[in-house]
């Protein structure tokens, strides 16, 4: 029989294996898919000219119901905008009924420098980018997670109490930075490659439903180095969603916990992982759908992650969440799994696959269905309070609807629905809905 300790170690293998295995099964599909090329409309006579999708900061002008109706060019190397709505859960994720939502987004890119943050109190990602001599930048980071308020786990969609703890984390990361431009060279399209360090802070404390055996980590610094590397070669839609093109892109993450313990309860300790390594990825495309006009759209993405050596804890977990499809570039590298309506799974390692089909009903509306697969190990929580990885499969599916209105403004509504991973071993579906305001 083998030890505990060669489990674990064949474990991060199969886990890593998996990652690989699921990457290469979508490459050849990505890769097909993100050709940037604009032919997929039949043949057509000059009386009838090929229609093409307005694209996003572009000048033109299309018709609607026999009205012509002017677009304006967009500065979309300057955007300020406001998120806000909330999601529905049915039946609910242990004892959550629903999510707020509200956040700010702020895009500013001048010749030297460039910033992009998305604000939301709590949670927050700020970066400021200077550049220094050619494509070499100066890369500045802060991000925290300090929701307000505890943490419970779940286990088959209950709740369970003795794991109720309060914690969080801020970071600084501060490092040389590397961007070139990249085809169709609009203000997104980059590849950059980053090599940051990271110092920073991670508190936890106890609630009144805490249980009193279980070990909770010390308040302490951390510090470590971060590689990340970003490509996007994607064109956008009027409404900023991926038209064409492909994107991709990794992390690779080494951190020290200062001071750090064993987790568990008293009488389960845990091992101690003070340090470890977390290395992720995605590869995401947008594309014609063969014989058929630009109207029709294909999308397929893959991201996986893994903590190796299972120094994985509900600390320094993944989190996967959902929303809207993604479109924005840094957004694009965020695992996306559509089961989700915002709200947060932890896990130590993942492989996502997801496909959809989105079509154009009229320049300024958009219909989109995607299927997504995810394996992961998942956080279980157990009676004591201990928090566990158990290996989940799930899949989900979602229908989106996008549409601009008055104001600069627009709309998402969402529907999504998965087989147990978001809600612990019971499927169920939600109800998601965002307003955003381009100032």
């Amino acid at each position: 029989m083998a030890s505990n300790g060669q489990l674990q170690e064949t474990g991060s293998e199969v886990s890593l294996g998996r990652l690989v295995r699921a990457a290469l099964l979508l490459l050849l599909l990505v890769g097909c898919i993100g050709q940037p090329v604009l032919a997929a409309d039949p043949p057509s006579d000059a009386a009838s000219p090929v229609y093409h999708t307005p694209l996003a900061g572009e000048a033109g002008s299309t018709n609607f119901h026999g009205y012509s109706i002017a677009l304006p060019a967009t500065d979309r190397a300057h955007q300020t905008a406001l998120t806000l709505g909330g999601t529905l859960l049915l039946p609910r994720q242990g004892r959550t009924t629903g999510v707020p939502i509200a956040a700010g987004y702020f895009r500013h890119y001048w010749e030297d420098s460039r910033t992009r943050d998305v604000v939301s109190i709590f949670v927050n990602d700020l970066e400021y980018d200077r550049r220094i001599v050619g494509p070499l930048e100066v890369v500045g980071r802060l991000e925290n997670y300090t929701l307000p308020g505890t943490q419970t786990e779940l286990a088959e969609n209950r709740e369970v109490t003795a794991s109720t703890v309060s914690y969080g984390s801020a970071s600084f990361s501060l490092g040389p930075g590397v961007r070139l431009p990249v085809a169709p060279l609009e203000v997104d399209n980059d590849l950059k490659v980053q090599l940051l360090g990271t110092v920073g802070y991670f508190y936890a404390a106890r609630s009144h439903e805490t249980n009193p055996e279980l070990l909770l980590p010390p308040n302490t610094l951390s510090y470590g180095t971060k590689l990340r590397v970003r490509y996007d070669a994607l064109r956008r839609n009027l409404l900023e969603l991926p038209h064409y093109g492909f994107a991709a892109g990794c992390d690779a993450d080494y951190q020290v916990r200062a001071e750090w313990q064993e987790l568990g309860t008293r009488l389960n300790p845990g091992p101690v992982n003070r340090d470890y390594l977390q290395v992720s990825g995605y590869l995401f495309a947008a594309g014609p759908v063969p014989g058929l006009s630009e109207k029709n759209r294909l999308v397929a993405s893959a991201y996986g992650g893994t903590t190796y050596h299972n120094r994985g804890d509900r600390f320094n977990a993944y989190r996967l969440n959902g929303g809207p499809l993604s479109g924005e570039a840094e957004d694009i590298a965020r695992p996306h799994y559509t089961g989700m309506v915002y709200d947060d799974i932890l896990v130590s390692n993942y492989a996502i696959l997801s496909a959809g089909y989105r079509r154009e009903l009229c320049f300024f509306i958009y219909l989109t269905l995607a299927g997504t697969y995810l394996w992961a190990d998942r956080a279980n929580a157990l009676d004591d309070g201990r928090v566990q990885f158990r290996e989940t499969t799930s899949v989900a599916g979602t229908a989106s609807l996008d549409l601009a209105f008055f104001g600069n403004s627009s709309f998402n509504l969402g529907y999504v629905w998965d087989s147990g991973a978001v809600r612990n071993g019971r499927s169920g579906s939600g109800v998601s809905f965002t307003w955003n305001k381009l100032f």
